[in-house]
């Protein structure tokens, strides 16, 4: 007796392939599909970022109020206290982008050494080339500083004007529409140059003191790196 096949066996052997060549077909399809889609998504948001083009924000220092000025006296550690109100003009010089600032700190630096506590400022969101005022209150006590801080002291006063360098940090995110971006690192340097009258019995290697409102330069404007 003899088996009698209806298709032969090359021709099963070449229908098992036909699938797979099917398969191997629609994941190129696929695989190129995901990356055109990719690909238009990439081109879209280059695009996007080049017709906007965020500026970063420009921070103005309006006023700066130094009400306490005091340096211990020897012997060490040299400790330093004051107390300095800074009053801040941020704005967003954007017409299509928005900012939230979720967190945001203030200090005061003299002669490189931070002499003032970080003051936490309240987060905000500001609109397209909007304005907006942030006042720092900060404050130091017994910061320790270097020895040769009294000396940078007296001379200031004798030549009766002090730099100081108003400081801010913190994170910040873009606002496009309904789209916001991740968060960005940011960092503000406004420079005050304030000005007093006479020397504050600061002999003796800068055990000086200065009390009271004392001016500010206006007009400072703040360098700003995102």
């Amino acid at each position: 007796m003899s088996i009698i096949y209806d298709t032969s066996p090359e021709h099963c052997a070449a229908k098992e392939k036909i699938p797979l060549q099917r398969i191997k077909k629609l994941n190129k399809k696929l695989f190129f599909a995901l990356s055109s889609l990719l690909l238009s998504l990439l081109f879209l948001f280059l695009l996007f970022f080049l017709i906007l083009h965020p500026s970063k924000p420009r921070f103005h220092l309006r006023d700066t109020s130094l009400y306490n000025f005091s340096l211990s006296a020897p012997p060490l550690p040299r400790l330093l206290n004051s107390t300095i109100e800074a009053t801040i003009a941020s704005n967003n010089p954007n017409t299509h982008v928005g900012v939230y600032y979720d967190h945001l700190r203030a200090c005061a630096v003299y002669k490189g050494q931070q002499i003032t506590a970080e003051a936490e400022l309240p987060p905000f969101y500001q609109g397209n080339g909007d304005t907006d005022i942030l006042s720092a209150s900060l404050v130091g006590v017994g910061m320790p500083v270097a020895v040769s801080l009294g000396y940078e002291v007296v001379r200031d006063q004798m030549n009766g004007k002090m730099v100081l360098s108003i400081r801010l940090d913190g994170v910040m995110r873009w606002k496009v529409g309904s789209w916001v971006s991740g968060k960005y690192r940011f960092d503000v340097d406004c420079v005050a140059v304030i000005g007093y009258g006479g020397a504050g019995g600061g002999g003796g290697g800068g055990g000086g003191m200065m009390a009271g409102v004392v001016g500010s330069m206006e007009g400072a404007e703040c360098s700003t790196n995102v």
